[in-house]
């Protein structure tokens, strides 16, 4: 099975503080993020650890992709780690930091596909699905630095 590892870092203008409540409170990314069409609350947890979302994702590429997070470890304003399920199984992780007035945020995800076409497309199609992936973290940065009034300094992806 093919794993995926994906790494984005956005580094933008903003407070850290405004950043991570953008980022923590993930049931308003449809509000915010293109590419984000539905978060479902599906348990809270306790301080949103073992919270559970579900996620919907939808692109250029004709198909949406829905996953499950589940939070497992919060630390405020530095970390979200959580658990994928569904369409796509692993774990991500986000993590922010601030460097002078720029809040760095950084997100990892260790990914495998569960959907038998993708599992069985993926040696043709893997430089598209990160093409993709690449497209909606971009907009994630450029649509969350618009929601802050802010500037999205850099975006890496890896």
């Amino acid at each position: 099975m093919i794993e995926y590892y994906f790494e984005t870092t956005w580094r933008i203008n903003a407070p850290l503080q405004d950043v991570w409540e953008a980022v923590y409170h993930s049931e308003d990314w449809p509000n915010w993020w293109k590419g984000v069409t539905e978060v479902q609350v599906l348990e809270t947890g306790t301080d949103g650890v073992g919270g559970l979302r579900r996620i919907t994702w939808q692109s250029f590429l004709p198909y949406a992709l829905v996953i499950n997070v589940r939070s497992t470890r919060v630390v405020p304003l530095q970390l979200l780690d959580g658990d994928i399920s569904g369409e796509l199984v692993g774990t991500g992780k986000w993590t922010l930091s601030q460097e002078q007035d720029i809040s760095v945020v950084r997100f990892e995800e260790r990914v495998r596909t569960t959907k038998r076409w993708m599992r069985l497309l993926a040696p043709l199609a893997r430089p598209i699905f990160r093409w993709n992936h690449h497209m909606v973290m971009k907009w994630g940065g450029e649509c969350l630095a618009k929601k802050l009034g802010a500037t999205l300094v850099s975006y890496e992806d890896k």
